[in-house]
């Protein structure tokens, strides 16, 4: 048989178990503030049809999108976000009580190029409440993302507010027509990519009106604080009612979230924020980091419109994506994982052989029904060899078992840092390996 060169698609990774350990970390402070704030776990199938993934999020997220035909020629897709997912399945099940509050953590695809930060296959860490027309909802989801991220132990980032309502307001008073909306916003999204000079050109681009450009650019180019911004909106939007929704919206979000006691030097209103995909209708927010320069490691917004497209109901709903690759590769850089990331093997019980096997495998089992996470060795190497795999793997406590401490029920425990060795009986071991684990 032919060998097969041993690659992967590009875009995609392996995880060896140190990469593991890291994710894992982030992961249970990421569940673990989702569940203080109230929030259950769901999970919605890797393929949806394709008129569920479609048309939802604009058109080059559609392009994107991986798009197949399955074996019965029906036309499915991989799932290009989880927010699509959870509106479908707020349709389908419309006697769940609201407001709803979930949280998702589950693999996502995008035919993207893959760059620092940028995979085509990618964890989601997604939470979201439906049911909710409230900015409370809204302040509880960016309470959250600051919550894990200084629970992260993360010190400079900036989570950028603004609202797809502000936006359509200067819309409005820029002169440009309706269907040109989402055009401003996908130009106005690239500002990371392409500057400001890009902005102005991409908006010319598509065909933007050149006063209405310069108008938006002025509104946008305008520096304040966020109070000293939203109350310049407020005079120029005398005659956008959607505007001025947005204004009271975003001042109320931000007398919420002081509430939460989020800091201002966190906050920022940003009037080049947009989210590029078209289904966001009211707040959003995104968060960067100073540095390494990544893009944003969390974003989302309000998007009452989407659950309707199911249901035929409108359903008022806010969320936000937990970014879980670009914050290890924040965190790797900013060396943020604590030091004693180690193996999550706590002993290993070695085999002297054959004939002591059985002595073994009884105190495996006496250590792993006590809780102590522990490996029996099954390979071929005698003790030294042994040894070095416990070295190896950062293993901190190895029992050694062999005839001699057969014969008296004891064993010898090593202590891997430090070289310490001594004799424990076998009706002591549990308790002093415990005792070492606390150490």
């Amino acid at each position: 048989m032919k060998q097969i060169q041993p690659r992967i698609y590009k875009g995609t990774r392996d995880f060896l178990p140190e990469d593991m350990r890291k994710r894992n970390y982030v992961l249970s402070i990421i569940k673990e503030i989702f569940g203080i704030y109230g929030f259950e776990p769901l999970e919605t199938p890797s393929i949806e049809l394709w008129d569920t993934l479609s048309g939802k999020y604009g058109d080059e997220a559609d392009r994107l999108t991986y798009r197949f035909t399955d074996r019965g020629n029906r036309e499915v897709g991989l799932r290009y976000d989880l927010t699509v997912p959870l509106s479908r399945l707020i349709a389908n099940y419309p006697q769940i009580p609201k407001p709803f509050k979930r949280y998702q953590i589950q693999p996502v695809w995008r035919a993207d190029k893959p760059q620092k930060g940028r995979f085509r296959e990618f964890y989601q860490c997604d939470v979201d409440i439906v049911g909710s027309p409230s900015v409370l909802a809204d302040a509880e989801i960016i309470a959250i993302t600051n919550d894990i991220l200084k629970k992260l132990n993360f010190q400079k980032y900036k989570i950028r507010l603004n609202s797809r309502k502000i936006l359509s307001g200067i819309r409005e008073i820029s002169g440009a027509r309706r269907e040109e909306e989402i055009l401003i916003c996908r130009a106005l999204d690239k500002i990371d990519k392409i500057g400001i000079s890009g902005v102005r050109r991409q908006l010319r681009d598509y065909k933007i009106s050149s006063n209405s450009v310069e108008s938006i650019m002025e509104i946008i180019l305008f520096e304040g604080t966020s109070e000293e911004q939203l109350s310049r909106l407020k005079d120029l939007f005398t005659s956008s009612k959607v505007g001025l929704e947005g204004i009271e919206e975003m001042s109320t979000l931000l007398l919420y979230l002081k509430e939460y006691q989020i800091s201002k030097e966190i906050l920022f209103f940003d009037l080049y924020l947009a989210r590029g995909l078209d289904y966001y209708t009211g707040p959003i927010f995104e968060t960067n980091v100073e540095e390494p320069k990544i893009g944003s490691i969390t974003g989302g917004g309000r998007y009452d419109n989407l659950i309707g497209l199911f249901s035929g109901n409108d359903q008022p709903a806010t969320g936000t994506t937990i970014g879980l690759e670009r914050i290890i590769t924040v965190m790797d850089e900013l060396n943020l994982f604590p030091n004693n990331l180690s193996t999550e093997v706590q002993v290993l019980v070695t085999v002297f052989d054959e004939s002591t096997l059985p002595y073994s495998i009884r105190i495996s089992n006496r250590l792993r029904n006590a809780g102590i996470k522990t490996d029996l060795y099954s390979g071929k190497s005698k003790l030294r060899g042994q040894f070095g795999l416990a070295n190896d793997k950062k293993i901190p406590i190895v029992i050694i078992a062999g005839p001699d401490e057969k014969e008296k029920n004891e064993v010898n425990v090593k202590l891997m840092k430090s070289g310490e060795q001594f004799k424990v009986s076998l009706i002591d071991l549990i308790r002093k390996v415990q005792s070492l684990l606390v150490e």
